[in-house]
């Protein structure tokens, strides 16, 4: 889990909890850091927790009955969280703070609930309702029974999520009477009234003739149809079938009778599992699971017809029906416990498969039943493992059903070029957890990695496919299916990594980048900043984008950056926000304020070409995988120009370039992709970390001193102007006549000039008196934001272990002025603690 995902929970679960004061989410975020631990719930563990919560809890039965039921319906993470919730049972001052904070969230919502109650009532008529509306209500409300089978209902919402997805390969459906007509299924047909002749009742009937009766019955009851004296109740939702038998039957005929009925009950279920989930909407591990059980069952049938022969002639006793069913009922009970399971917990794909596979392993030390098991979870495996392949081979999705591991999101790769972070690596294909099968759960992300690789370079023109492609099969072994995936990464690693590497020069690209957002190339700052200084001090609305554009090609090729084979792909845009709001957008990422933030209406009604400008960089596919919207952010950095000299060389020498080394040295050593990811955006953040822009206390100071720096210089360069004009004015002896016969034109146009330029600045002459006043003014508050900066600093360097703030504390205090005054505030400070 990523800091920023810590970060989120965190901050989520202190809102759900109204956790006010402390030391924030930061406090708890360093304690998770440090005490994190790989540690994994065993089935031991697991099973200690849940005796412990059921002691606990005041109805131990209610929760050992849930506990079961989500464990039927193969709930992820389940042991986890019982354990995790054993441990908060042992922490008193947790557990009485949740109970109190529980008790107030069910008042505030009982409270809420009170106030929003409204009472409906039932609208009088007067007017009765005809013959013909009442029969077309009654056709509307057969309609509405008909269309309320819960299973066309679940067929029906597959079927709708399934074509949402792929508009353009609807799913195959089998045609409506294979459902509109009972008959054809295996299972029992129900009636309400009775079968056979009640006037005569089998327990009347001699003991012989009762156990032949019986016997013809249970061989039909067997398979599904209902007998004279034994016959099936209707099945509710999920129930297991249950059956009557004839009160009046003799007792002992009756217990051997009650013996043998949980084999039809078990058929009943098998028989509608099979029936119902071969639909194509279940998905194809279903599907592949029901023929593996209509197999079974087929033996199971020709056992019964052999019983059915043996009864014609006469040599089929009820003892002699029980000692041959017995070796069948584990089999048939096995397969309707799955069933029950995967019906219950609407196992799809992947979860199907952790089922039998959990299953499997549980039956360790019954031969038979795991040989079982094993037989079903190959069977079904085999549709999944072939979806498998393509996609750590060849790097392709061919998942109509969703049941994958691996879900695939329509995403437009160009688009990161205008997003700020990188969209496309980790949301065009995610990992849907519940998908997962459990003997593939620690090789999820390499999966996932594997074929997200070979796609990269599939969608760049290149058909690729893993020299060491095999056919992969299920085994309980599950060192098979990490060699195999382990070669198909270290391949998919090696085949994208050379390929931006070497034909995609990315360490190049990244140098040519370097040049321009990290202010490598001076000279050319300096060139482009000559040329551009009377155009950019204009409104950002007043600026002409293609002169700009022209200027920068001009700059370019008058520097050393000529050189730069990668110059033309420069850019530059000038951005709707100022300084504060972009990296506050940066910084706002998968938070609560990113959509706020991004869809706030800009603010900055007048800014200038110098604020509003940023370099751009354009990035083709592939590398813009690495090369994303993250980088603008340093972008930024151009506009600091006019801050002071100190932090400029903090930023350059201190953060950046050591840093850039850092990473070029990682690049030399990295094996896959998502080591360059890793390295690239650690460089990222620690440059955004050290040169103080990730945190908005400090922005905002830095912001107030860059606008006094440039107010300032403003105000000097219209008054060295003024002072200019008017010892022009007094050279000359006076310009506000008109010019002299003698003079020449260009005289005359240069008089002109200061003419004009002189009316515009009268005021500013006017008001030298207030010159002093307006340094002191600005070198107050000057000087008020750098010792709040050196202030802040001096804290975070601090509290925070932030040893790099510490030498820009140096470099600008480097002769004690500001010191004396920092120990001032920091006696207040404390103080103010104190008190």
């Amino acid at each position: 889990m990523s800091e920023f995902r810590i970060h989120h929970d965190v901050n989520e679960l202190l809102s759900l909890l109204h956790v006010r004061g402390g030391d924030g989410a930061e406090g708890y975020i360093d304690l998770l850091q440090k005490h994190r631990t790989p540690y994994v719930t065993t089935t031991v563990s697991a099973h200690s927790a849940k005796v412990k919560l059921a002691e606990f809890s005041k109805t131990p039965e209610d929760f050992l009955r849930k506990y079961e039921e989500l464990k039927s319906k193969n709930v992820r993470n389940l042991d986890p969280l019982v354990y995790l919730l054993s441990k908060l049972c042992e922490d008193k001052e947790t557990l009485q703070f949740l109970q109190q904070n529980a008790k107030e969230r069910s008042e505030s919502s009982a409270n809420t609930t009170s106030t929003t109650t409204t009472s409906f009532s039932l609208p009088q008529t007067s007017t009765k309702i005809s013959m013909q509306e009442l029969d077309e209500l009654r056709k509307k409300l057969g309609n509405v029974t008909a269309s309320s089978n819960p299973a066309e209902v679940t067929r029906k919402m597959l079927r709708d999520k399934h074509n949402k997805k792929n508009p353009t390969q609807p799913n195959p459906v089998f045609p409506n009477w294979v459902y509109d007509r009972p008959a054809l299924l295996g299972d029992f047909i129900t009636s309400p009234t009775p079968a056979g002749d009640p006037a005569v009742a089998v327990g009347t009937l001699p003991l012989p003739t009762q156990e032949q009766a019986l016997v013809e019955d249970l061989l039909f009851v067997l398979i599904g149809v209902d007998g004279r004296d034994i016959t099936a109740q209707p099945v509710l939702g999920r129930q297991n079938r249950s059956f009557i038998v004839d009160s009046t039957l003799d007792m002992s005929i009756k217990e051997l009778v009650n013996r043998i009925l949980p084999v039809a009950s078990y058929y009943s279920t098998i028989t509608r599992f099979i029936e119902e989930k071969s639909s194509f909407e279940y998905g194809q591990v279903n599907h592949a699971l029901t023929a593996a059980m209509r197999t079974l069952m087929k033996e199971y049938l020709i056992l019964v017809t052999q019983l059915e022969h043996l009864q014609r002639q006469g040599l089929l006793s009820l003892q002699k029906l029980w000692f041959y069913i017995q070796p069948t009922m584990r089999t048939m009970e096995i397969l309707a416990s799955i069933a029950s399971s995967v019906d219950k917990g609407e196992c799809m794909g992947g979860s199907t498969l952790s089922l039998l596979h959990d299953r499997t392993f549980n039956y360790t030390g019954d031969s038979q039943a795991q040989e079982l098991c094993l037989y079903l979870t190959k069977a079904a495996s085999v549709p999944y493992f072939e979806i498998l392949e393509k996609w750590i081979y060849r790097g392709i999705i061919k998942d109509p059903y969703s049941e994958f591991m691996v879900e695939e999101h329509e995403l437009q790769k160009e688009k990161i070029q205008e997003d700020y972070n990188d969209k496309y690596w980790d949301q065009r294909y995610t990992i849907v957890q519940h998908r997962i099968p459990s003997f593939l759960q620690k090789m999820a992300d390499k999966i996932l990695s594997t074929g997200k690789y070979l796609n990269v370079v599939r969608e760049c023109g290149r058909d690729v496919t893993c020299p060491d492609a095999k056919e992969v099969l299920y085994t309980l072994k599950e060192r098979a299916y990490v060699e195999q995936i382990e070669k198909a990464y270290n391949y998919a690693s090696k085949v994208l990594l050379d390929f931006l590497m070497e034909e995609k020069e990315l360490v190049s690209r990244l140098r040519s980048i370097k040049h321009y957002f990290l202010m490598d190339k001076g000279d050319f700052f300096v060139h482009f900043m000559d040329l551009t200084e009377e155009e950019l001090k204009k409104p950002v609305d007043d600026i002409v984008p293609p002169r700009l554009e022209a200027l920068l090609e001009l700059a370019l090729r008058m520097s050393t950056a000529n050189t730069d084979p990668f110059k033309d792909d420069l850019k530059i845009d000038l951005m709707p926000h100022d300084v504060i709001t972009q990296l506050l957008r940066v910084l706002a990422i998968e938070t609560k304020q990113e959509k706020a933030i991004i869809n706030a209406d800009s603010t900055d009604a007048a800014l200038s070409g110098l604020e509003a400008f940023s370099f751009d960089y354009i990035v083709k596919w592939p590398l813009s995988l690495i090369i994303n919207r993250f980088a603008a952010a340093f972008a930024l950095r151009q506009r600091m120009l006019n801050f002071v000299q100190n932090i400029q060389y903090y930023m350059m020498f201190e953060v950046m370039e050591p840093t850039w080394h850092v990473m070029e040295n990682n690049l030399k050593t990295a094996s896959n992709i998502d080591d360059v990811l890793c390295h690239h955006t650690s460089f990222l953040d620690n440059c955004l970390k050290d040169c103080m822009l990730t945190n908005p206390e400090l922005l905002r100071i830095f912001s107030k001193l860059m606008s006094i720096c440039v107010m300032f210089t403003n105000c000097m360069q219209r008054f060295t102007q003024s002072m200019r004009l008017e010892r022009l004015s007094l050279e000359q002896g006076g310009i506000d006549g008109p010019p002299a016969q003698s003079e020449h034109a260009e005289e005359a146009e240069k008089k002109r000039l200061a003419t004009k330029l002189l009316a515009e600045h009268a005021d500013t002459i006017q008001s030298d008196a207030g010159f002093e006043a307006t340094i002191s003014k600005f070198d107050s508050n000057f000087s008020m934001l750098l010792l709040d900066l050196l202030d802040k600093l001096s804290i975070y360097s601090t509290n925070d272990c932030e040893h790099s703030m510490i030498s820009i504390i140096y470099r600008l205090d480097f002769n004690g002025f500001y010191t004396e005054r920092l120990e001032r505030m920091a006696v207040e400070r404390s103080q103010k603690a104190a008190a």
